[in-house]
């Protein structure tokens, strides 16, 4: 039961760290990532998001909450976000005729327009999917925001605005990610909707 406990408590102490040391940087990030969502709404343009395993889960949560609404405080109407990673069919066609790096890059080729923003998650920086659809985004003229892990990415000149979490664990990184999703679909509500 201590082992237990000491567990807890570490995964407890190791977030509240974290969260801590890169403040500043999720902050700044969350405002210019936020301004840039809004307005690409406002231009009638749209968002899409696309990220591996528990990353691509949290793009279709993302997805979900930005079509739906984030909470019931705020009935509004939906904002156009599309999860790359949902349509089985186009993943494993794309993924047998193309590759597994063309995966999200494919279909950016076909849903992406000019003005458009793709948010791509990936832990490490290096994910190939991940890194082939942000040079289709920038192609198509598309704005880029990564998420990622301690490390820069693997050619960080193709993301326009890049959140690098400073953590040792991909656990503790990942729930910083969706920590900052959360809380960049409730800014962009309040500049889009001008609460």
């Amino acid at each position: 039961m201590n082992d237990l406990k000491r567990i807890i408590s570490e995964a407890v102490d190791e977030a509240i760290a974290l969260r801590g040391a890169y403040r500043q940087t999720l902050q700044e990030w969350l405002l210019l990532a936020s301004e840039k969502v809004a307005a690409a709404f406002t231009r009638g343009n749209k968002l899409l998001i696309a990220g591996n395993g528990g990353s691509a889960a949290d793009s279709q949560h993302f997805a979900a909450e930005m079509i739906v609404r984030l909470s019931a405080r705020l009935d509004r109407a939906a904002l156009p976000v599309i999860a790359l990673t949902v349509d089985s069919s186009i993943l494993t066609a794309c993924a047998n005729d193309y590759g597994y790096q063309s995966i999200f890059s494919r279909q950016l080729e076909a849903l992406g327009q000019a003005g458009d923003i793709f948010i791509g998650i990936s832990t490490s920086g290096r994910s190939a999917n991940i890194i082939e659809a942000f040079r289709t985004a920038r192609e198509k003229s598309m704005t880029t925001f990564g998420l990622f892990g301690k490390t820069t990415p693997k050619e960080p000149e193709l993301c326009d605005l890049s959140l690098l979490v400073p953590g040792q664990s991909v656990m503790r990184i990942q729930e910083e990610h969706i920590f900052a999703l959360h809380l960049l679909v409730e800014l962009t509500e309040v500049l889009y909707f001008h609460q």
